[in-house]
C-alpha cells in the first residue's frame, strides 16, 4: 500500500487531478489575412482559446501544466477601442502562486516572423527532432519531450505579432498600422499588459526572450514597458542585431568566418586550435587591431596581415585582395562571397544562419536566390520538419484548428516595415550615406538598464551565425551608452558552438538552458532587488 504522504502518492494524486481536467478544443473560422491592408471584422473581438492539459518531466521533476492556444485582444491605449487580435500559445504550470512563478514572453524576429521557430525549437515542453547540422530528411518527422524545457523555471508565452501566425488588425485598423519598430513594440506591450490582467499575473517576475530582430524589439519593448509601469526582471537577447549601421561590418564578421573555417578544417593555422572560444578571442584581437588597420589603408597591403587573414579564414591571399580584404562582402545577387567560396571545390555553400550547414551550390542550385523563402542551406535543412510538426502539434495536441492559413513568415511585413525609431531621448539616429533609415536600439537597452538597476540581461550568441555575428554583438554592447560599471555587471554574454537558432544544436540548447536557469535565479533570488522592481512598477501604476 502507498503511504498517503509519500512522493509517489503525491505524484499519483497530481496525475489524477491533471487527467480529470477536461480538454477544450477550439475551431476558429475567422479569416486572418496577412496582407498590409487586411483586417478582421470589428465584431470579432472574442478571446477564445483551446485549452489542454499535459505533464512533463524536467530535471527529474514531474510538472503538470496547461497549454492555452488562442487570442487576446489589444486596444488603442488612447481610446481603449480594440485594434488587433494577437495569437499566442502559453504553457503554465498548474497550482502555482502568482508571486512565486516567473513568466517569460517569447517571440522571433524578421520582422515578419511568427513564434513557431522559437516555440518548436527551444524551451517549450515539447520540441521538434532535427538532424542539425545535417539535413533533416522528409516525413515522417518526430516531436520529442524536451528535457531542456524552461517550464521548470518559468511559465512560457509565445507571441505572434500582427500579420504573423493567426494575428491580425481589427477594422478599421489595418495590419500595416502595426508594421514598424515603435508600432510593433507598442502592440506587444499592450498584449503583455492584457495577458497580465486576464491571468492575474501582474505581480509575477517577468522576462522577455527575443531572437534576431526580436532582440531589437526587446530593447524598445523593455523601455516602453518600464514607461508604462511594467518593470522586468530579465531579458534574453538571442542572436542580436542592435545597431543596423554595423550590418556587414567585416571586423564584426571575421571571427565568425574563422569559426566556420575552423569547423570545416580549412584553417591555415597549424596545429588546428583545440579550443574554439580561445581561438575566437585570438581572431577578435586581430580583427580590432591589424585587420581594421588593413581595411582602412587598402589598396595598400601588408603581406603579413594578408597572410594572417588567409590563415584565419581559409581563403587564399589573391582572392582576399580581390575582395578588398572584406570578408563580409557580397556579390551582385546578394550571395556572401565567403560562404560560397570556402567549400567551392566541393560544390557546396555554407549556411548564413549556421555555417556548419552546407548545401549543393552547383548547377541550377547555384542559381537559386538563397534569400528567397527557405533557400538558405540552414533553413532548407529544417523548414520541412517545422511546417509539418507545427501543424500536427497545434491541431492534434493543442487542439486549435482554423480555416485560415498559419503565417509562419510574412515577407509582406518585412517589405512594408517602418524602421523609423525614436529612442528614449526622443532622438532618431537618422539615415546612412545611402539614404536608408538606420535602426539603433542598444540605446534603449542602456536606458532601461540604467533606470531599472536590477534588470538582468543575457546575450546568447552562436559562433557560426553569419547573419548576426557574435563579435559584432560584443562590439555593440561594449559601445552602448551605459557608463555605470555596477549596472553593467547585470549584463552577461555567452557563446555556443551553434548558429543563429542556437537551440537547434542539442549540446548548445542544454548549455543555454543552464545559463538561463542561472540568470533566472540571479534575477529572482535577490529579495531586495525584487522589492525595488515591484516598487518601481507600483509607482508607475499609482
Amino acid at each position: 500500500m502507498t503511504n498517503p504522504g509519500s512522493p509517489a502518492a503525491n505524484n499519483a494524486k497530481a496525475a489524477s487531478t491533471s487527467s480529470s481536467k477536461k480538454d477544450q478544443p477550439y475551431f476558429d473560422p475567422t479569416p486572418y489575412g496577412n496582407g498590409p491592408d487586411d483586417a478582421i471584422d470589428a465584431t470579432l473581438t472574442d478571446e477564445s482559446a483551446a485549452i489542454t492539459h499535459h505533464s512533463a518531466v524536467i530535471g527529474g521533476k514531474k510538472i503538470d501544466y496547461t497549454a492555452t492556444a488562442g487570442h487576446l485582444v489589444i486596444v488603442d491605449p488612447s481610446s481603449s477601442k480594440p485594434n488587433a487580435k494577437l495569437f499566442y500559445v502559453a504553457f503554465t504550470q498548474d497550482n502555482q502562486t502568482e508571486e512565486a512563478r516567473p513568466l517569460t514572453f517569447f517571440y522571433n524576429g524578421g520582422p515578419g516572423s511568427s513564434a513557431v521557430f522559437v516555440l518548436l525549437g527551444s524551451y517549450a515542453p515539447m520540441r521538434i527532432k532535427t538532424s542539425t547540422p545535417d539535413f533533416t530528411p522528409p516525413a515522417p518527422y518526430q516531436m520529442e519531450d524536451n528535457p531542456d524545457s524552461l517550464l521548470d523555471k518559468s511559465d512560457l508565452v509565445f507571441i505572434n505579432p500582427v500579420g504573423t501566425g493567426y494575428s491580425a488588425a481589427i477594422a478599421p485598423n489595418k495590419n500595416r498600422d502595426f508594421w514598424g519598430v515603435d508600432q510593433d513594440a507598442d502592440s506587444i506591450k499592450q498584449f503583455i499588459k492584457r495577458f497580465l490582467t486576464k491571468n492575474n499575473r501582474w505581480n509575477s517576475p517577468k522576462f522577455l526572450y527575443g531572437e534576431s530582430y526580436g532582440t531589437a524589439r526587446s530593447c524598445v519593448l523593455a523601455y516602453r514597458l518600464h514607461e508604462d509601469g511594467v518593470d522586468l526582471n530579465g531579458v534574453t537577447l538571442q542572436s542580436s542585431i542592435l545597431d543596423y549601421t554595423q550590418t556587414g561590418n567585416p571586423v564584426g564578421a571575421l571571427p565568425t568566418a574563422a569559426a566556420d573555417a575552423w569547423f570545416h578544417k580549412k584553417l591555415g593555422v597549424h596545429p588546428r586550435p583545440a579550443d574554439l572560444l580561445e581561438f575566437s578571442e585570438e581572431v577578435a584581437q586581430f580583427a580590432r587591431t591589424d585587420y581594421i588597420a588593413a581595411l582602412r589603408k587598402f589598396p595598400q597591403t601588408d603581406n603579413d596581415t594578408v597572410e594572417k587573414l588567409s590563415e584565419y579564414t581559409g581563403i587564399d591571399k589573391a582572392t582576399l585582395i580581390a575582395w578588398s580584404l572584406d570578408i563580409a562582402s557580397y556579390d551582385s545577387r546578394g550571395n556572401s562571397l565567403f560562404l560560397t567560396t570556402l567549400l567551392k571545390s566541393k560544390g557546396v555553400a555554407l549556411g548564413s544562419y549556421d555555417g556548419r550547414v552546407t548545401a549543393i551550390s552547383t548547377g541550377i542550385a547555384g542559381k537559386i536566390d538563397p534569400n528567397s523563402g527557405g533557400n538558405d542551406p540552414t533553413m532548407t535543412a529544417v523548414t520541412g520538419v517545422y511546417t509539418a510538426m507545427w501543424n500536427q502539434y497545434l491541431n492534434e495536441k493543442l487542439m486549435f484548428t482554423s480555416t485560415s492559413s498559419f503565417t509562419d513568415l510574412n515577407d509582406q511585413a518585412f517589405l512594408n516595415w517602418d524602421f523609423h525609431h525614436k529612442d528614449p531621448t526622443g532622438a532618431e539616429k537618422g539615415m546612412d550615406d545611402k539614404g536608408n533609415i538606420v535602426l539603433y536600439t542598444a540605446g534603449d537597452l542602456a536606458a532601461v538598464m540604467a533606470l531599472n538597476i536590477d534588470l538582468k540581461v543575457l546575450s546568447a550568441n552562436g559562433f557560426y551565425d553569419f547573419v548576426t555575428p557574435f563579435y559584432q554583438t560584443v562590439l555593440d554592447l561594449q559601445q552602448m551608452p551605459l557608463i555605470d560599471k555596477t549596472v553593467r555587471e547585470n549584463l552577461s554574454a555567452k557563446f555556443y558552438p551553434s548558429g543563429h537558432m542556437i537551440y537547434l544544436d542539442g549540446g548548445s540548447r542544454t548549455q543555454l538552458k543552464a545559463d538561463l536557469a542561472s540568470m533566472y535565479e540571479a534575477a529572482t533570488a535577490n529579495h531586495e532587488a525584487m522589492s525595488r522592481i515591484r516598487a518601481l512598477q507600483q509607482r508607475k501604476k499609482s
